[in-house]
């Protein structure tokens, strides 16, 4: 297995200074905007006040817009600046319906938490929406390798219902996995944040740079350190149980531009 997981990280090395992630303008998705020719300047561009990635491919200058799960179909506009020239650009909204999950909470503290409970998740909510609005200048890898091996379990944007509660949408990826099961890196990056959350558990954030960070939840053990920098597939923590959970699994999250996204769309497929 230990093989199989190098070949595919060596493989995610190859692809990515050539890859981008899959153009899917759905709630969830990502839209990915040909800007320019590469032979101009790096050109910046922002939705509202947010600051969005921008890379560079095959000779063009490319956007890279994470959507909103709660996006509407229709029309959303951003604005791509090259020197002191602004330009208004639109991606168009496509419907996506997610199918819904029901899953059963032993720990029912994690569906109905009480008052201490929701002090610490507020507290926890501060310091974790902070982490998915950096926006380092770093020029992000976006071919990203499974981060650990196993099947792909919950996929990302499941409406869910806890113990009959209608909750938020799963905003990141599961992978089945036994406790223990290491955790790599999908690309290189800095530690951003660690720590023990309520309904995440054990978590690890990785900022790999113009917004694209990427989080691991419910790990038994965190092997990194904030303000560390790691490589594609080093390890970085251990699959567990942590957090709300119905057993042991990998949550994996990505983030861009301060928005959860479908980790499948950045995935390197052998």
């Amino acid at each position: 297995m230990r093989k199989v997981l190098m070949g595919l990280f060596l493989l995610g090395a190859m692809a990515a200074a050539s890859a981008l992630p899959r153009h899917a303008p759905v709630p969830g998705g990502v839209a990915v905007v040909d800007v320019g020719a590469a032979d101009e300047p790096a050109p910046t561009a922002r939705w509202g006040e947010q600051a969005l990635a921008v890379v560079q491919h095959k000779g063009r200058w490319w956007v890279l817009f994470g959507i909103p799960l709660d996006a509407l179909p229709g029309e959303l506009d951003f604005r791509v600046f090259q020197g002191s020239t602004a330009t208004n650009r639109v991606v168009r909204i496509e419907p996506k319906q997610y199918p819904e999950q029901r899953l059963t909470i032993k720990d029912k503290r994690k569906v109905e938490p009480n008052a201490d409970d929701l002090a610490r998740i507020e507290r926890e909510r501060a310091v974790t929406e902070a982490v998915k609005r950096r926006f380092s200048p770093n020029v992000p890898e976006t071919a990203l390798v499974q981060p650990s091996a196993g099947p792909l379990s919950s996929r990302f944007g499941l409406r869910r219902v806890f113990n009959g509660q209608p909750r938020n949408p799963h905003a990141g990826l599961d992978v089945a996995a036994a406790t223990g099961t290491a955790v790599h890196a999908p690309a290189d990056a800095v530690v951003a944040n660690t720590g023990d959350y309520f309904f995440n558990g054990n978590t690890v954030f990785l900022d790999h740079g113009q917004g694209l960070i990427t989080a691991y939840m419910h790990l038994s053990r965190i092997d990194v350190a904030p303000g560390q920098a790691v490589r594609r597939g080093e390890r970085i923590g251990a699959v567990g149980s942590t957090g709300r959970v119905t057993g042991p699994h990998l949550h994996w999250a990505v983030i861009l531009n301060d928005t959860p996204v479908d980790p499948e769309l950045f995935l390197v497929r052998p």
